[in-house]
């Protein structure tokens, strides 16, 4: 592992630098590249803005994992309904990613999987898909299991999938075959050389080994849906020429980057016609999921050293 995402991952993990680095204003100024801002209304903002701009659909997520109380957890599903709600009202083409800790997996499970029973029902009267974030390995079984319990009832709900899991490839069947969705993405927890590839290029073999599942014949003829969370441009280009090669439409999957990364790349695959939404995140609790962005690209650290230290 790189020795900068090595040392990013750990900051991710620190309590001191979670709970004192967000009241800094020199991390504020920097994470400013990667969220619009800690509302909601902010993150509602740049989707329209997105939307009228550039024609983008989006994802919201409110940054946060790990709830303690379940009166957290229940608080956290009434901000997503109410999330809901006001992207109906402002007419977006956007869709809500939740974190299952975030609702409560931790503590009461059956409760957990009534809200995103909730949230699932909540989304499709707005012809919407739910989607379901992976944390770190512990957490793939029990939101795996909780995903194809809602899947048989809810068709518009997704899960995201990491490539660099040892596992991911067996869980990517047993969705494809459910006919169910996935949002591909490298992975960007600190794991162990036991359960996930330590090196990028195992990484980037594991996901494009994947990729090519995802828009495959089987896949297909069951229904499934294939969404791929990556900024490498190496990979999105090596997608783009197996679906050409293989006779995929550019609508027949799609492309989803984050908010202020790779906008020209983002631009360019609207225009070209290729499915895209850019998941924007907000809320205070961003100082772990901050690093964890960076840690994903070491290079991104230079450019936000100038922002920080710039006058």
């Amino acid at each position: 592992m790189h020795p900068v995402r090595s040392v990013l991952l750990a900051a991710s993990e620190n309590r001191w630098m979670r709970e004192n680095a967000t009241r800094l204003p020199v991390f504020r100024r920097a994470v400013k590249r990667f969220m619009p801002g800690e509302r909601l209304e902010d993150a509602l903002d740049a989707a329209d803005a997105l939307r009228r701009q550039e024609g983008i659909a989006t994802i919201l997520t409110r940054l946060g994992e790990g709830v303690t109380q379940m009166t957290e957890a229940d608080a956290v599903t009434e901000h997503y309904l109410d999330a809901a709600g006001q992207i109906e009202q402002r007419q977006l083409d956007t869709q809500i990613s939740v974190k299952l800790t975030q609702l409560g997996l931790d503590m009461d499970p059956a409760r957990c999987r009534a809200h995103v029973r909730h949230l699932a029902a909540r989304a499709a009267a707005g012809g919407a898909m739910l989607w379901i974030d992976m944390e770190q390995h512990q957490y793939v079984h029990p939101t795996l299991e909780l995903y194809h319990a809602v899947l048989a009832e809810h068709r518009n709900v997704g899960v995201c999938l990491q490539a660099y899991l040892y596992r991911t490839e067996k869980d990517l069947q047993a969705i494809i075959e459910a006919g169910g969705a996935v949002r591909l993405v490298k992975g960007a927890y600190k794991e162990p050389a036991s359960v996930a590839w330590p090196k990028k290029v195992d990484v980037d073999a594991s996901y494009l080994a994947l990729a090519k599942t995802m828009i495959g014949t089987d896949a297909g003829a069951r229904g499934f849906r294939a969404v791929f969370g990556t900024h490498d441009v190496t990979i999105i280009d090596a997608i783009q020429q197996h679906a050409k090669t293989t006779g995929v439409a550019n609508d027949a999957y799609e492309f989803a980057l984050l908010y202020g990364i790779q906008r020209s790349v983002q631009q360019q695959l609207a225009r070209d016609g290729y499915g895209l939404r850019v998941l924007i995140s907000y809320g205070d609790y961003w100082f772990p999921w901050y690093m964890r962005r960076l840690a994903e690209r070491p290079a991104n650290v230079w450019f936000v050293a100038r922002t920080m230290f710039a006058k």
